[in-house]
C-alpha cells in the first residue's frame, strides 16, 4: 500500500507537470536512496495517465553515464515508462510551453519483436528479442526546480521523461555495432555532444540487458513492440525556444526535432 508520503509526492509532481510550474524535490517527502518508495510514486502517475487513455509504448533507462551515476551517488541505473503522448515524428516540432526544463540527449533505440520475461538474460536474449535498432533523441525534463535532483528524485519523476523522438529506417543488430557507433549531436550548425555507445554501460545492449532482468523481477517485463530508449551516448544538452537537434549515428542514421519559437501559434 501506499504510503500518505509518497502519495503527496505523486500529487506534487503531477501538479507541477499541470500547471507547468515546477516544484521543489520530493526528497522532502521520500527518502533521498528509497527506490522502493521512488518508484511507488512514479507508478502513482504513470496509472493516472494510463487512466486517461494513455498507452505504455515501452521503457527508458537513465542514469547510464559513470559520471552522472556518481554525481547522484548511485551505483545503478533507472528507468521509466514511455507513454504513447510522448512520441513526436521524426523532424517534427515541440510545442513552446510543452516542457518545464527540456534537455537533448543522442540514444540508441531497441523495438522489441518479442518480450523478455527472463530472470537473468544475457545479451544474446536481446539481441534474439531485438528486432531492429533506431536512432532516437531523448528530451528529458524534470519537474523538480532547477533540476535539484537526487535518485529518489529522478525516479519519482518517471526517470525525468519528457518526450523522444525515433529515426524512421530501421536497422538490423546483423548490420551495426552498437558499441562502436559514433554520435554527434548538433544544434543548428554547432557541433554541442559526442559520444560512442560504449559510454552508455560499456554499449547499449547491456543497457537493456540490466533493464529486462530489472523489470522481470518486478513482474511487469518487456513486452513484444516494446521500444527501449537504452541511454544517453553524451552529454544531454539544454533546449531553448526555436532551437534544432540532429543527431548522428554511425550505422543508424539521423534523427531531428525542432522547438517551437517562444509565442508560437500552437
Amino acid at each position: 500500500m501506499n504510503s500518505p508520503a509518497v502519495r503527496e509526492a505523486a500529487d506534487l509532481l503531477a501538479e507541477a507537470a499541470r500547471t507547468g510550474r515546477p516544484v521543489p524535490p520530493v526528497r522532502g517527502l521520500i527518502p533521498a536512496d528509497d527506490a522502493g518508495a521512488a518508484y511507488a510514486v512514479q507508478r502513482i502517475n504513470v496509472e493516472r495517465r494510463l487512466a486517461a487513455g494513455r498507452r505504455i509504448v515501452g521503457r527508458k533507462i537513465g542514469l547510464t553515464s559513470p559520471a552522472v551515476q556518481a554525481q547522484l551517488g548511485v551505483d545503478r541505473p533507472d528507468f521509466g515508462a514511455l507513454l504513447s503522448d510522448m512520441a513526436v515524428p521524426d523532424g517534427g516540432t515541440v510545442p513552446a510551453g510543452r516542457l518545464l526544463q527540456p534537455k537533448v540527449e543522442a540514444e540508441v533505440a531497441l523495438v522489441l519483436g518479442t518480450g523478455l520475461d527472463l530472470a537473468e538474460p544475457t545479451v544474446a536474449d536481446v539481441i534474439r528479442a531485438t528486432d531492429f535498432a533506431l536512432p532516437a533523441l531523448e528530451i528529458v525534463d524534470s519537474r523538480i526546480a532547477d533540476w535539484d535532483i537526487t535518485f529518489a528524485d529522478t525516479v519519482a519523476d518517471n526517470a525525468s521523461s519528457g518526450l523522444f523522438v525515433l529515426g524512421t529506417a530501421p536497422v538490423p543488430l546483423t548490420a551495426v555495432d552498437l558499441r562502436e557507433a559514433a554520435m554527434e549531436l548538433l544544434r543548428g550548425e554547432d557541433r554541442v555532444s559526442v559520444g560512442t555507445g560504449a559510454d552508455c554501460l560499456d554499449g547499449p545492449l547491456n543497457a537493456a540487458v540490466w533493464l529486462a532482468g530489472t523489470l522481470a523481477g518486478t513482474g511487469d517485463p518487456l513486452r513484444a513492440g516494446d521500444i527501449v530508449l537504452t541511454g544517453a551516448l553524451g552529454p544531454m544538452v539544454p533546449a531553448a525556444p526555436g532551437d534544432r537537434f540532429e543527431a548522428r549515428i554511425s550505422g543508424l542514421g539521423s534523427v531531428r526535432v525542432r522547438f517551437a519559437p517562444e509565442g508560437a501559434a500552437q
